[in-house]
């Protein structure tokens, strides 16, 4: 079983210590009217989110007894921690994944708490809280009024920039204009050779080029 957050361009964070115990609320959203002579009314208003939270530590040393991973794959204690907390604030979902069960859900880290204890020089303790995340969508009306009911699925991808050429561009001359170093010619070449074609100069005007 593995903890990992990844985040939109693909990228694991794999938790090294499985943490003892993982909360998982629920609550259901009431509204509550009060009817006079009648008393108070709960009127269901939907799910709250949910929140996922445990915790575990960022060990100094590799043990093979409750470490994930091999010796090599061992986070530094430090960066992982930095790395937590470039989620915290970071403004696009994650998605969270517990091998071996049914929690895949995109999330947002809500908070992040870092502990160092006395004896243990190195390690980095930590509590994480994660909300899970749904996209707001605009239901829309069909000719007859109907509210569609397809929900298209979320996409935490993501999308790539790209440039349409223009006349009297360059590959080296979009590099630099977009990268901001024109030696980088090469990376857009690569990702856009079967539009351009073996020659890497022959760009027409109109190609719309994917960017790194």
């Amino acid at each position: 079983m593995e903890f990992i957050l990844i985040n939109g361009k693909g990228k694991k964070f794999t938790f090294p210590v499985n943490p003892e115990e993982v909360t998982i609320s629920r609550q259901k959203g009431l509204d509550t009217a009060m009817i006079l002579s009648r008393g108070e009314f709960d009127f269901p208003q939907g799910n709250k989110i949910k929140e996922i939270s445990f915790s575990s530590f960022f060990p100094m040393e590799y043990d093979e007894s409750f470490c994930k991973g091999t010796e090599g794959s061992l986070p530094d204690p430090q960066t992982a921690m930095n790395q937590l907390n470039e989620f915290l604030v970071s403004k696009t979902p994650l998605r969270f994944i517990i091998t071996e069960t049914a929690v895949n859900v995109p999330v947002f880290v809500s908070s992040h708490q870092s502990i160092f204890r006395g004896g243990e020089p190195g390690d980095v303790h930590f509590d994480i809280t994660l909300r899970t995340w749904s996209e707001m969508k605009v239901a829309k009306k069909s000719s007859k009024g109907a509210a569609a009911n397809k929900r298209p699925r979320t996409d935490m991808k993501e999308k790539k920039k790209t440039y349409t050429v223009k006349p009297g561009d360059s590959l080296s001359k979009i590099a630099k204009l977009e990268l901001g170093d024109s030696s980088k010619w090469n990376q857009i070449y690569k990702l856009n050779q079967k539009v351009i074609g073996k020659n890497p100069n022959a760009i027409k005007p109109g190609q719309k080029l994917v960017l790194p």
